[in-house]
């Protein structure tokens, strides 16, 4: 296909998202019905859907709608290509500039803050109060496509023999400050998955400031660990790294845990899950970790769709969702024993005043630590707060 081509198809793709397609399907619907694109051919329209929904709405402000085509002229606006060298109309390119599109383009466009840095205006004020200075380039940064980065299965390997294994493979990486275990991808992110470091569970996809916020619990040799929103699992096998545990894992849809006895084994560790009928009777723990559902606005350049979808109604919904998990959680740690509350959220309402709230209510909970992430420290977004009973 040519880069006009893939525009196109962008096009389409976009189109299809904002008719309220999620993502992903929209991506794979356009697939299935243009099977001769190929790998690159469907990698690059990826990129351009990703970085259009990313964008979307200063894109949409700079191309003049709030469309595909118009979120692919802003795309095109926002790099300083002139669009009418790809809105050509041959071939596949998509059709030529209309007359009122030509208009727009040699218009001054002044984009107002919020459209400038991607933030929906109802948000913006609790952003600004969570993250201070670092509000804009927080939000600058989300307009971008996150690295790709690799936790090291040091039970099985160094971080500089799986830099070696790695390059053999073709996939350049260099380490991360934020975590131990941490490489980040800087050649070949899309060999990772077929190659044999991955497939031998040497190493394993997972963002940094997730690593380093598994770092921050307080692991130690034989402790009784519950992972109790695992999810797919990627927190609990970090903690498999981190000390000689005997790992626990639960989530209200069991469903999301489906991959997670392959990543095990893979990795060669030893996972029991539990459903919530069987929590009742499983014993107290020493470390249970409540990674809660949230907003994911640190996690907004992986899964932008997000952003544009939440409502005031939703994020009320799960900071009470939040408030019952938390309680709900601390009934399962041991006297003396650790709760370790997660987010990957930059939204004082899910983190902090959370934290707050439940200490308020459960005075015998003492806070340990605390730590936020923001993408400026290179990954996503998270934060963690460790309490202990006493």
């Amino acid at each position: 296909m040519t880069p006009e081509a893939r525009i196109s198809a962008a096009i389409d793709v976009l189109d299809r998202i904002l008719s309220g397609t999620p993502g992903e399907q929209a991506l794979t619907g356009w697939a299935r019905g243009n099977r001769f694109a190929g790998s690159s051919d469907r990698a690059a329209i990826r990129d351009h859907v990703f970085g259009a929904i990313r964008c979307r709405r200063s894109f949409a402000a700079l191309g003049g709608a709030l469309t595909g085509r118009g979120l692919m002229l802003g795309a095109l606006r926002d790099a300083g290509v002139d669009p009418t060298g790809v809105f050509t109309g041959i071939g596949h390119a998509p059709a030529p500039l209309t007359d009122a599109e030509s208009v727009h383009f040699n218009r001054d466009v002044q984009l107002e803050p919020n459209v400038n840095i991607d933030c929906p205006d109802w948000l913006a004020p609790a952003l600004k109060n969570s993250l201070g200075a670092n509000f804009v380039p927080v939000m600058h940064a989300l307009r971008h496509r996150a690295p790709v980065f690799l936790r090291v299965n040091t039970r099985r390997t160094t971080r500089e023999a799986a830099m070696a294994d790695l390059a053999r493979e073709g996939i350049r990486t260099q380490p991360h400050p934020l975590a131990k275990t941490a490489l980040e991808v800087t050649e070949n992110a899309r060999k990772i998955q077929i190659g044999p470091s991955y497939l031998d569970g040497v190493v394993e996809l997972q963002d940094v400031a997730s690593q380093a916020l598994v770092e921050a619990l307080p692991l130690a040799d034989g402790q009784r660990v519950l992972d109790f929103c695992a999810g797919g699992g990627g927190k609990t096998l970090a903690m498999s790294t981190g000390a000689d545990l005997t790992l626990f894992t639960h989530d209200a849809d069991p469903g999301r845990m489906r991959d997670l006895p392959a990543r095990a084994k893979r990795a060669g560790i030893s996972v029991k899950a539990l459903t919530t009928e069987q929590l009742s009777g499983a014993g107290q723990f020493d470390l249970v970790l409540a990674d809660v559902p949230c907003t994911g606005s640190g996690s907004w350049r992986r899964a932008p769709e997000a952003k544009w979808a939440l409502t005031e109604e939703r994020l009320a919904e799960l900071v009470t969702l939040q408030q019952e998990i938390l309680a709900s959680a601390s009934t399962l740690v041991r006297r003396g024993g650790v709760l370790a509350y997660a987010t990957c959220s930059l939204l004082d309402a899910e983190n902090a005043d959370q934290i707050t709230a439940f200490r308020g209510a459960h005075p015998a909970w003492q806070l340990e630590a605390e730590r936020r992430f923001t993408p400026m420290d290179g990954g996503d977004g998270f934060f963690i707060a460790v309490l202990r009973r006493e």
